[in-house]
């Protein structure tokens, strides 16, 4: 790999500008909301903090590299010729953000020719930023994390997403409703980048999600994969579709077997 796409170094500017761009929204949550629309339903809000955070970002992360390229939730998006691409959620969990629950998060990565190699996600409501970089592991505020010890279906617990659509939420109550009485307990966060590294540092067991877009989850399946995760679609392929699942290795198999068994893949 190139000098100048180093995975460990991209991992720290991440972590740099994601780190600043969660303190202008931690400060923004204490003003009022100047302008807050909808995007591609009436539950998929989108605010003036989002579009900031992204503006913060790109304009750091250009300056550190004006030649890579860039993709944001946002609009953000641009070509670049260094082979190295970064992908951006300015503000995953806009909801929860606007709400005052503290599940939201600045996520950014990586991609070189086309691969994620280094992520952040950046926490500020509990002052955690998770950051890896391939081959060199996963960690929270520093200190190396991994996932948990479950192999027990029964006793797992799984956190899950549902998409912004009415119909597609429909299907996936449906396998939610197989999934349920087979695990310990479900989780819905709202934020798809902290689940996944949640499950990396074992504070849940599983995590599954289907409807997704490449920044809500860049970052986060990175950091996953790093601390020792299972990572993949949730039919067991790649996990570069608009579905994911990532699980503690010893519930990895059986998570995905639950989850082909419920039709989680037909829910997209």
């Amino acid at each position: 790999m190139p000098a100048h796409a180093d995975p460990s170094a991209l991992a720290a500017l991440a972590e740099e500008v994601a780190r600043e761009a969660g303190a202008l929204l931690l400060e923004g949550q204490l003003r009022s909301r100047s302008m807050v629309s909808t995007k591609t339903s009436t539950t998929d809000m989108v605010s003036e903090m989002d579009h900031a955070s992204e503006a913060l970002i790109v304009e750091r992360l250009l300056a550190a590299r004006p030649d890579d390229g860039m993709l944001g939730e946002e609009g953000a998006e641009r070509s670049g010729t260094s082979g190295v691409r970064w992908v951006v959620d300015p503000l995953d969990g806009t909801t929860n953000y606007l709400y005052g629950h503290p599940a939201w998060a600045v996520s950014i990565a990586a991609e070189v020719d086309g691969t994620a190699v280094a992520g952040s996600v950046v926490d500020p409501s509990h002052g955690e930023a998770f950051t890896a970089a391939a081959g060199a592991g996963a960690f929270l505020n520093g200190q190396p994390i991994r996932p948990s010890d479950a192999d027990d279906l029964a006793s797992a617990l799984i956190a899950t997403g549902f998409a912004y659509d009415s119909a597609r939420r429909a299907r996936q109550a449906a396998v939610l409703t197989h999934v349920l009485p087979r695990v310990r307990d479900i989780r819905r966060y709202g934020a798809a980048s902290l689940d996944l590294c949640w499950v990396a540092c074992g504070r849940q067991d599983g995590y599954y999600e289907v409807g997704l877009q490449p920044w809500d989850v860049a970052a986060g399946a990175v950091i996953a994969a790093q601390s020792g995760a299972m990572v993949c679609a949730v039919d067991g392929g790649p996990p570069s579709g608009p579905s994911i699942m990532t699980a503690a290795p010893g519930l990895a198999v059986a998570l995905l077997a639950l989850l082909k068994a419920a039709g989680a893949a037909g829910s997209l």
